[in-house]
């Protein structure tokens, strides 16, 4: 957190109410976003997924991902609306769980980290509604961004 102490957060006017960001005067530049999420699941939970009578999880998530990540505006008040250019789910299997990866892409005034966040999100909830009936102890945890690019702040990318 010590990184953003020094700055204002920017959906606050100076009176302290919350409200839409003008991004009027931004400049469009590429923008692209990573975020990720993991599903904890029982070795059980996982080697039953093949035979889900709901369908392929997996395939589900990514599907709800990417209808999540075109809708985030909708879901997040703040959020501006804006035109992508691509975006990537991604489910895997790995010891634990389920990584879940999405790729967000514009070209505009305002990045993509949360359609990048918002999918990750949505994804590992389908996760758990495809699941949840063989074990309720499904965890979601870790979601956060892991990279990002362009706009006014460049390059992010997290080091741990």
């Amino acid at each position: 957190m010590a990184e953003t102490d020094a700055r204002r957060l920017s959906h606050y006017d100076e009176s302290g109410e919350a409200k839409m960001v003008d991004v009027s005067g931004k400049a469009a530049t590429r923008r692209t976003a990573t975020a990720s999420a993991f599903v904890e699941i029982s070795d059980a939970v996982l080697a039953a997924m093949a035979a889900n009578p709901k369908g392929n999880p997996l395939e589900v998530a990514r599907f709800a991902g990417i209808q999540a990540a075109k809708r985030t505006s909708e879901l997040i008040p703040m959020c501006h609306p804006i035109a992508l250019t691509h975006v990537d789910v991604q489910a895997e299997i790995v010891p634990g769980g389920v990584r879940i990866t999405s790729t967000a892409a514009t070209v505009g005034v305002t990045g993509v980290e949360m359609e990048a966040l918002t999918a990750a999100s949505v994804a590992a909830l389908t996760v758990y509604d495809m699941t949840k009936a063989l074990d309720k102890r499904i965890v979601i945890r870790e979601v956060r961004l892991e990279a990002k690019t362009g706009g006014k702040s460049g390059e992010w990318k997290r080091s741990s």
